[in-house]
């Protein structure tokens, strides 16, 4: 028969609890150990692009694309004069021009009568005008014949009244008849100063229906005139010498008054119009000097004018070009632009990150002087170029600075450059 033993018993439980007491503090202090591992640094397995924090003097720059354009004064819009008919097309766009070559011809019928009718009313006009001059003349002779009579015969009174009133003085005749002499001349003195005035009245309506039949020829010339502007301006003339550079109408087309007809420009006037970010435009003002990449040159220039509205969050700027256009230089040329804004003296710059702005706080990784990590630290900067910024605060001369974009690793303030 077996024998209890609970001795044994005894001694090996706790064994068991000696062994899992020791497991437990193993896994614990194994937990500890790893619970006080700091995380593993990251390493950034791709090439970076670095720059050196340098002293002395930043150019300002900022840069925008954009196009040759004729400058106003070297454009010339032809507009249709009339309502009329495209019957000849003479010149294709790209040809150059003369200020009399013949681009297009128009016709219109309804001219064609109103020229007529402006001719027979000029025509009128004129006879009516020698007609009323004559018929005025006319009655101006008559009036003066009238007033001649009347002068004559108040001459003739007063030589009757002077012998009577030396009749008189002799006795020779009665005081009655002398007062009937002197009272005839004295009316006919006063009628002749009346016809004088009337003479001289009319005199000056002459003057006055001659000058209102003179200014109904007048109207009918300058009607005819219009007429016959509108009748050549159906021959459709360059006006300049450049080349014709839009031609947008066909044969047989019909096109309203005021309808743009052709485009004449003189390429050797051009400027150009940079499409500048509303972000940076902020600084440009005009007299600022620029240079123009047509992509077969370089050629420099000032800024003329500074378009006063946003559209498409870019601004326009006008730069007058001062040096010779290159070969091949022609409007709507794709060009890019660049501005001079201003010249900061002896300030801290960098080449400047893939984000980040004027004016701000950033946060950059410093490669340490081994070349092998690189920390995140704090760094104010202030204004930009195109490819360069200001530090204000954060670095100093002979700092080398991360300026890739960095944002998968937000989470690490330090890391290791495998490539370095």
């Amino acid at each position: 028969m077996d024998i209890s033993r609970p001795d044994i018993q005894k001694r090996k439980r706790r064994s068991q609890l000696i062994v899992a007491a020791v497991v437990l503090a193993v896994i614990a202090a194994i937990a500890w150990f790893i619970l006080r591992l700091k995380p593993a640094i990251p390493t950034v397995d791709s090439a970076v692009w670095t720059d050196t924090v340098k002293r002395g003097p930043l150019l300002r720059q900022v840069r925008g694309q954009g196009s040759l354009v004729p400058r106003e004064d070297r454009i010339r819009l032809i507009p249709a004069e009339t309502e009329a008919t495209v019957v000849r097309i003479r010149v294709l766009p790209g040809a150059l021009v003369d200020p009399d070559t013949v681009l297009m011809e128009l016709v219109d019928p309804e001219l064609q009568q109103q020229l007529m009718d402006a001719r027979l009313q000029l025509q009128a006009a004129q006879a009516d005008y020698k007609n009323t001059q004559a018929k005025l003349q006319s009655d101006l002779m008559t009036q003066r014949a009238g007033a001649a009579t009347v002068g004559a015969d108040q001459k003739q009174a007063q030589l009757q009244a002077q012998t009577d009133k030396n009749l008189y003085d002799l006795g020779v005749i009665s005081g009655l008849t002398y007062s009937a002499s002197r009272g005839k001349a004295d009316e006919l003195s006063q009628r002749n100063d009346i016809e004088q005035q009337r003479l001289d009245l009319n005199q000056k309506a002459i003057g006055t229906e001659l000058s209102v039949q003179q200014t109904k020829v007048r109207q009918a010339e300058a009607i005819l005139a219009l007429r016959q502007k509108q009748q050549e301006a159906l021959s459709v003339r360059a006006g300049i010498s450049g080349v014709l550079v839009d031609l947008p109408h066909q044969v047989g087309e019909h096109v309203a008054v005021g309808t743009t007809l052709a485009k004449v420009v003189q390429p050797d006037q051009l400027k150009a119009a940079l499409k500048i970010s509303e972000t940076q435009a902020r600084d440009i003002q005009i007299g600022q000097p620029a240079e123009i990449d047509t992509h077969n040159g370089v050629i420099s220039g000032k800024i003329i004018r500074i378009d006063p509205a946003v559209q498409n969050g870019t601004v326009t700027v006008d730069v007058e070009l001062v040096s010779a256009l290159p070969q091949g230089a022609r409007p709507d040329l794709s060009v890019d632009g660049t501005i001079d804004l201003d010249r900061m003296t002896d300030v801290l710059y960098v080449g400047r990150p893939a984000f980040g702005s004027e004016n701000t706080t950033i946060n950059l990784f410093r490669v340490a002087p081994d070349g092998k990590t690189a920390t995140r630290v704090p760094v104010k900067v202030g204004r930009a170029s195109i490819n360069s910024v200001q530090i204000i605060e954060g670095l100093n001369a002979g700092d080398t600075v991360i300026l890739s974009d960095m944002s998968r690793w937000d989470s690490a303030d330090r890391v290791q450059l495998q490539n370095h």
